[in-house]
Formats: structure tokens, C-alpha cells, sequence
């Protein structure tokens, strides 16, 4: 069924201030779906802070291009849906590789991430990395680790003195 006009580009609207708010975005082709297994992906992703849209292809396609992203031959084939990914890439990623496994009907196409396109492989590692809170804590202990030597590193000489006055005080008088 063909859409109107104003249907038209109130939908190439919304599809590019998704493309504008989003860290990443995930294309996967979901050729043989059923609205359960749409509606499952659609939760999972929802879960980790992203969404999962069905899209036209040439409305996506244009709205891409107006973000600044260029979309590779081949991509923008098929039917498409698309998580975005407005919170943490990784995670919505992440969320997307469990909700599609074992899903034959589900295969991810690419992506972008900053502008760039992204392969199939490519999403795959984003998808192995850690949650962005992990990573967070893994930097901050790589920065706090220093200061806490140089503290070590301080307060040993004063130890080893109170160490010695400890053990010279214990020590029993001679008669």
C-alpha cells in the first residue's frame, strides 16, 4: 500500500532523528520473522536502552544519506530493521546478538557507528565488548592504581619506624 506524501516525510523525519540521537545504528535483515520473534528482539533491545524498528528501505536509505552516513551497495536491500542504539553501543549490540541467537531467520547486515560503516564482523566485536559501566570501572582502576603505590610508597618509611618502636617497646627490660 503506497503512503502519502506528509506520511512520507513525517516517517524520513523520524528515521533521521533516530539516525542523529543514536550511538549506533544495527542493520539486520529479518527475512521469515514471526511478530513473536520481532516482539522478543524488541524487548531484549529495549531492555539495554536501545530500539528495534521495521523500516522502508528507500526512506531509511534517504534519511541515512541526510545524516552524513553512506550506505555500501547491498545494505539497504531485503527487508531491514534497525536497532538504534541511544544509550551504550555495546550493550545495545550485546542485547541484539542474544535476542537473535539460535533466530535463523536474522542476520545483521551491518551497521553504523560515528558515521562510519560498520561490517557484519565488525558489529560482532562491538557486540563482545564490555558494558560501557565495566569499562568505566576497569579505566578508573587503571588511573587509581598509581596514586595508591605512591601512597604505598609514602607511608612504608613511618610504618617500619612504628614497626621498630612497636617491637623496641614489647621488648622486656633488663634486670
Amino acid at each position: 500500500m503506497a503512503i502519502s506524501r506528509e506520511r512520507k516525510d513525517e516517517v524520513l523525519a523520524q528515521y533521521a532523528d533516530w539516525f542523529k540521537r543514536s550511538q549506533a545504528v544495527i542493520l539486520v535483515e529479518y527475512t521469515g520473522a514471526k511478530m513473536k520473534d520481532l516482539d522478543a528482539i524488541r524487548s531484549k533491545i529495549r531492555d539495554s536502552g536501545g530500539e528495534f524498528h521495521i523500516v522502508k528501505n528507500t526512506l531509511a536509505k534517504r534519511a541515512l544519506e541526510s545524516a552524513g552516513m553512506k550506505a555500501p551497495d547491498g545494505l539497504m536491500e531485503k527487508s531491514t530493521a534497525i536497532s538504534f542504539a541511544f544509550n551504550d553501543a555495546a550493550a545495545t549490540a550485546k542485547a541484539l546478538n542474544e535476542a537473535t541467537k539460535g533466530m535463523e531467520f536474522a542476520r545483521v547486515k551491518g551497521g553504523f557507528m560515528n558515521g562510519e560503516a560498520l561490517n557484519p564482523s565488525q558489529v560482532k566485536a562491538l557486540a563482545e565488548l564490555p558494558p560501557l559501566p565495566v569499562t568505566r570501572a576497569r579505566l578508573l582502576g587503571v588511573l587509581q592504581a598509581p596514586a595508591g603505590k605512591l601512597v604505598r610508597t609514602i607511608a612504608e618509611p613511618a610504618r617500619s619506624l612504628a614497626a621498630v618502636f612497636k617491637a623496641y617497646s614489647e621488648k622486656p627490660a633488663a634486670a
